[in-house]
């Protein structure tokens, strides 16, 4: 069982925001904004590729709804998912990173690689 799926049972403890039948939102516990928030689907979806329309389909207004509560949906926010290991998934268990609180910067991610692709 992956480290989310216990935070889903209450194995692990988590600094809830928001949570409803399918989905949490919580803390991120190495935080990389004023606001980092992650949010998953309470059913274990190992990335995004494998995501079905239909859970998409509710988890964007559960998204927006947990924006709106921590007050990022006027002045914006950041909405990240990492998918894969090159993408940078470190756990696999679909969720997304909301970062906000601040004006956020966008760092260069792969210096000298983006070249050889276009």
């Amino acid at each position: 069982m992956c480290i989310f799926c216990k935070i889903v049972e209450g194995e692990i403890p988590c600094n809830k925001v928001l949570e409803n039948d399918d989905f949490l939102a919580f803390h991120d516990i190495n935080p990389k904004a004023p606001i980092h928030i992650l949010i998953i689907p309470k059913e274990h979806v190992e990335k995004f590729q494998d995501v079905t329309p239909e859970l998409m389909a509710k988890m964007t207004p559960f998204i927006q709804e947990v924006a709106k509560k921590l007050e990022l949906d006027q002045r914006g926010y950041r909405l990240i998912v990492n998918n894969g290991e090159d993408g940078g998934q470190e756990v696999m268990h679909l969720h997304f990173h909301i970062l906000g609180g601040t004006k956020l910067l966008w760092p260069q991610l792969a210096p000298n690689e983006s070249k050889k692709y276009l």
